[in-house]
């Protein structure tokens, strides 16, 4: 049906056909008790493969974690051991984590039916920042299954004497979708769920974990390092699957309209014909754009956006028309990627590659969430790691899915979560089990900044602020500012995300309308902004510098020194771009004040004579520095599960602190979360599969193009660049590198 579509013309470079999948059914043991039998029963449930694999594993007290495709019953996977040890202990209690409010909310539901069937009581219920005071109480006293998100649980630890006789009996902790928890998200949950652990040890309490994943890696790493315990693993999945077409689309091939036009065409195509179409973007303005462009070719078709920041009543709103058919066409960001319930979808569109091949499959099996036949359609945008997978779709068919990291080194959120630690009982020295080797070291750090004082029974908080607001389990900074228009506040970011997105004049999207921003400040954290009826957008200018702090480790590998160390990081923002359909109408200047922080590092140390080489050939070696830092950096995300901006990069032909030329790739959060170190450890692969990208780029000119070594954000506009040199260069490293691990 897409190649007869009117926005088909030959972008369709690569097909590939996935055969439905029976189903594999398995068997307990023993069987489930009679109420969740009959449960079963009325639902028409046959336990698949995998599910029985869950339940057994839970009954024999290990902790698990399961990791399998969309719509395989992961909830129905863990719901029942959970039901089944409240069954057996009536004063066990269990706690849900669910990394959205909104999944939270749509699980609620699944969870009270099955309470009312085997006629429990346990009173399920969601305890978030939304819930009423009056509504907590009653939870606390009542609830013996609750569902929160790790925010929440983050600021409820404080409080756990309010929570007593629920930690004491608290027997089961579900961590859905457990590889959400990456990065520095992933590294400060695997603290709190440590923090749960060590409140519920006081209670005399010791919970199971069962995790439920997307498929990954390495589930076992990621799991043990999330909990502080090695789970079982259960990933042979058994569940059926309907036939799915996977559509590589280059839009590359039809220049007459833009990547994220052809996206909101097939959008408006499928919508049109009233096929339920759902289409990922990368950023909360593209998501308004693209629903905005769809809605003016197919006036008739319903077609909203859907994205972090509406409010809560806006996103349920929206929910539940998708499920009910009354929306036909969404756009989104990745805030419906997960397990929400919104019906059964016909086509998953992918407005440019997720960033991970976990997020790829995630977001590819929203459509087709029954037996039916349904089209997943990567639109692949112009930018290098796009374009190598359209050149090599066996990394996406055919190779492991990434690795999740987390990263629990972390000076900075080690200590953050002492100080919680300390402010919900007295540290204790056993306490290491929870925080590891460096918790003496960063309690003494700690202590020398008066935040901390040792006393009889411990080390206790000391500070003058409540330390759970200090800790931002998502970004560099904790604080939250407020987009108000006409007195209310229609949104809220990051003081990052403010800086580049709500500056003086530029132009927000918020629920497919259009604000400019007369004023942001940054003192009392609000950005004053008013309707306007423009179809322009803007996009900030970003200037990093970087300057070593201290070398950890060195390495010298044939020509080439690889360092491990931590680094300053300094980005400016010295103006921002009027873009109309991604043409730039105009570039205006910002007086904003730079944003810098701590982190870790790799760099490579280049040898004069390569510089000497590479000019004598007649090519820049500055432009082959910067093109091959561009390359390493876009390929980072296929190595390693991160998010485009959680890396960031810096070339120079010579830098200050070293005296030579360099390559740095480093970790975009203060203190670092573990990516460097994975480039390091994966370095002959991220550099074979950047040459890959290089030499095979359809541009084969010396400068690049988008498709191979420019970057759209790139503070320097993409200048020096020089394609050539950096193949040089990247062969440079590639050889020593493989000599190094021959020898």
């Amino acid at each position: 049906m897409l190649r007869q579509a009117e926005a088909t013309h030959d972008q369709i470079v690569y097909v590939e056909s996935l055969r439905a999948q029976s189903a594999r059914f398995g068997q307990l043991r023993e069987p489930l008790p009679s109420p969740l039998l009959g449960y079963l029963e009325h639902r028409g449930n046959q336990l698949w493969s995998h599910q029985a694999e869950t339940i057994e594993a839970a009954r024999d007290g290990h902790d698990v974690i399961l990791t399998t495709g969309t719509a395989s019953g992961k909830t129905l996977a863990f719901n029942l051991p959970v039901f089944e040890r409240l069954l057996e202990d009536t004063s066990a209690t269990a706690l849900y984590l669910y990394p959205m409010k909104a999944l939270a909310n749509d699980q609620l539901a699944t969870l009270q039916e099955l309470d009312q069937a085997v006629a429990l009581r346990l009173n399920p219920s969601t305890y978030d920042g939304d819930t009423s005071s009056a509504k907590r109480a009653r939870i606390r006293a009542q609830s013996q299954v609750v569902l929160t998100n790790p925010w929440a649980l983050h600021h409820l630890l404080p409080q756990h004497h309010l929570w007593e006789s629920f930690f004491r009996n608290l027997s089961v902790v579900v961590v859905d979708e457990a590889h959400w928890y990456r990065g520095v998200l992933g590294s400060n949950v695997a603290f709190v769920l440590r923090r749960l652990r060590r409140i519920a040890r006081s209670y005399g309490s010791d919970p199971q974990f069962i995790l439920a994943s997307a498929t990954i890696g390495n589930p076992a790493e990621h799991g043990e390092a999330l909990v502080g315990r090695p789970p079982v693993v259960v990933s042979d999945d058994g569940a059926p699957r309907g036939p799915k077409d996977f559509v590589f689309w280059n839009p590359l091939l039809y220049q007459d309209r833009s990547m994220h036009t052809q996206a909101a065409d097939l959008l408006a195509t499928f919508a049109g014909e009233s096929r339920s179409v759902i289409c990922f973007t990368a950023s909360r303005r593209m998501a308004e754009l693209l629903a905005r462009w769809a809605r003016d070719q197919a006036p008739s078709a319903a077609i909203s956006s859907y994205r972090a920041g509406y409010l809560p009543t806006e996103r349920r709103a929206l929910e539940s028309a998708l499920r009910e058919g009354r929306i036909t066409g969404i756009a989104t960001t990745t805030a419906l990627e997960l397990g929400i319930d919104v019906g059964s979808l016909e086509v998953a569109l992918l407005a440019g590659y997720p960033g991970t091949i976990c997020s790829t499959w995630q977001q590819a099996g929203r459509a087709g969430r029954t037996e039916a036949q349904s089209l997943a359609v990567l639109i692949a945008f112009e930018g290098p790691r796009d374009q190598y997978l359209l050149d090599h779709p066996d990394e996406l068919f055919g190779r492991p899915h990434e690795q999740a990291v987390v990263d629990l080194t972390n000076a900075n959120i080690l200590k953050g979560h002492l100080l919680c630690a300390a402010t919900e009982m007295p540290l204790q020295p056993d306490d290491s089990e929870f925080f590891g080797p460096a918790m003496d070291t960063a309690i003494d750090a700690l202590a020398d900044d008066g935040l901390l004082v040792k006393t009889a029974v411990g080390h206790v908080f000391h500070g003058t602020f409540r330390a759970v607001d200090q800790v931002s389990l998502t970004g560099i900074d904790s604080e939250t500012f407020e987009i108000v228009c006409q007195g209310c506040m229609i949104e809220t970011m990051s003081r990052r995300q403010a800086m580049t997105m709500a500056h003086p004049g530029a132009i927000l999207l918020h629920l497919g309308e259009s604000y400019r921003v007369n004023e942001l400040d940054l003192e009392h954290k609000t950005a004053q902004v008013v309707a306007e009826n423009t179809e322009n957008y803007t996009e900030a200018t970003v200037v990093r510098e970087i300057s070593i702090i201290e070398s950890e480790s060195s390495e010298t590998k044939g020509r080439i020194q690889q360092v491990i160390g931590s680094v300053k990081v300094t980005e400016h923002i010295p103006s921002y771009k009027l873009m109309s359909r991604e043409q730039v109408l105009g570039i205006s200047p910002l007086d904003l004040p730079p944003l810098s922080f701590d982190t870790i590092a790799l760099w490579l140390v280049l040898p004069a004579e390569l510089g000497t080489e590479v000019k004598e050939m007649g090519l820049s070696y500055a432009g082959g520095l910067h093109a091959a830092e561009h390359a390493l950096i876009h390929m980072m995300p296929l190595l390693s599960m991160c998010d485009r901006g959680d890396v960031g990069g810096v070339s120079m032909t010579m830098s200050p602190d070293l005296e030579a030329a360099a390559i740095f790739i480093y970790d975009g959060y203060p203190g670092g979360i573990g990516l460097a170190r994975k480039a390091q450890a994966g370095l002959d692969r991220l550099v074979t599969i950047a040459l890959d990208r290089l030499r095979e780029c359809r541009c084969q000119s010396e400068s690049g193009c988008p498709s191979c070594v420019y970057d759209r954000n790139c503070g320097n506009d993409n200048q020096p660049m020089d394609r050539l040199a950096a193949i040089l260069v990247l062969e440079a490293i590639l050889v020593t590198e493989r000599q190094s691990n021959s020898a």
